[in-house]
């Protein structure tokens, strides 16, 4: 429905007793002066009078329907005015759901009309003509009584249909959602336990194998490798457990809980353990820093992380800067890789890049001839992550290097 038919539904919902009362009002007084049926010898006054009557008990229907059933029973006998008695019935059918009121109203209304014969008779004249003969009786009774009765009826049970059928759906559909919210939490169940099983225990046997080697090795430039084989591995089990909760028991709001080494504040040891493997990685920051949400500061950190990853994947001689630039709408991060400025990356003094770990080679592999696995949706993964937030991300080639840099609209944190 348009929202100019929902503007009229309610304007006639708003003014329908009003209507209805000017209606009625105005057909007892057509009816008494002749227009509408037998000219009535009273006084104006009083037909102007009962006319008002009428409307009134026409307008107060919805919180009582007693002042509407007497009005029209009194301007029967004294007027012979049918537009109440018609507006009464319709209004009857309409609202009447027990079977024995019901009832009642008919036989009610059957004796108003035997009485209203008996006092056309007295009348005579066109009174008596038009509303006593047994013919005109039974037909005013039929379209004035049984007629709008019928019609009364017909529209409460067309209403309580849609209604039923409303409910119905509406009841269907928090069904079917809840069902779906159902198995959308067996799935990440499933999910949970299955990266708890196989992710979670091959890096946690990394991690002892990195510390038995951190122990017992002499060399040292092993034992650093080992220290940051460990400490990576221990912050991927932090990383992962924080990933299985979400999927075990979602926060209310939608959004997970984001940790301090997910967000903003992770992007300096992003940097720092990427100089740490050897890579020549530069921060630069500009503008005012402000707190941001937790969703766009984890997003802020999954792009860095991955442009990182990428560098130390294809270009680990490259220089590289991590820019952050804090607009006043919003967050522009950029991860810049350059021709490499020195050549091979700066090597330590037992020919080992700095840091004591192996790199990539520019082909992805690592110098011993191990490859980095990857499926690259890396870039794919964080375009929607972005664009989610209602931002941008462009990556590709640029000036000899390659850019990956994204637009987060951001509102502070409150």
């Amino acid at each position: 429905m348009t929202s100019r038919a929902v503007a009229l539904r309610r304007t006639v919902e708003r003014y329908a007793p009003v209507l209805l009362a000017v209606v009625v009002a105005a057909g007892v007084w057509g009816a008494a002066t002749g227009s509408l049926g037998v000219r009535s010898p009273l006084p104006g006054v009083l037909v102007l009078a009962v006319a008002v009557l009428a409307g009134w008990a026409a307008a107060t229907v919805r919180a009582r329907r007693w002042p509407l059933f007497v009005t029209a029973a009194v301007t029967w006998l004294l007027l012979a005015a049918w537009p109440v008695v018609a507006v009464a019935s319709w209004q009857a059918g309409l609202r009447l759901r027990d079977r024995r009121r019901l009832a009642g109203f008919l036989a009610g209304a059957a004796l108003v009309a035997v009485a209203g014969v008996v006092i056309g008779v007295v009348v005579g004249g066109e009174r008596r003509l038009t509303t006593a003969t047994p013919a005109n009786a039974l037909a005013m009774f039929a379209w004035t009584v049984l007629f709008p009765l019928v019609v009364g009826l017909w529209v409460r049970a067309r209403r309580d249909t849609l209604a039923a059928l409303r409910d119905r759906a509406e009841r269907l559909e928090r069904e079917q959602e809840a069902r779906a919210e159902r198995v959308r939490a067996e799935e990440r169940a499933r999910i949970a336990r299955e990266m708890h099983d196989v992710v979670a225990h091959r890096v946690s046997l990394m991690v002892v194998h990195a510390g038995a080697l951190e122990v017992t090795a002499t060399d040292p430039a092993t034992v650093d490798t080992a220290t940051l084989i460990r400490s990576t591995g221990r912050q991927a089990l932090t990383d992962l457990r924080e990933v299985l909760g979400v999927l075990r028991q979602p926060t209310p709001a939608g959004e997970p809980a984001t940790t301090a080494a997910a967000g903003l504040a992770g992007v300096a040891d992003l940097v720092r353990e990427s100089r740490a493997v050897g890579l020549r990685v530069d921060r630069q920051d500009e503008g005012t820093p402000r707190p941001v949400s937790a969703t766009a500061g984890r997003t802020v950190y999954r792009v860095v992380q991955e442009a990182l990853t990428n560098v130390r994947k294809h270009a680990p001689d490259a220089d590289t800067t991590v820019r952050l630039r804090y607009l006043p709408g919003g967050l522009e991060i950029s991860v810049r890789t350059g021709p490499s400025a020195g050549g091979p990356a700066r090597p330590g003094a037992d020919g080992r890049p700095a840091g004591g770990a192996a790199l990539p080679g520019a082909d992805g592999g690592l110098a011993g001839g191990a490859a980095l696995p990857g499926a690259g949706l890396g870039l794919i993964g964080l375009r929607e992550r972005v664009e989610l937030l209602g931002g941008r991300l462009e990556a590709g080639p640029r000036d000899g290097g390659f850019l990956v840099r994204a637009l987060i609209p951001v509102e502070e944190a409150t």
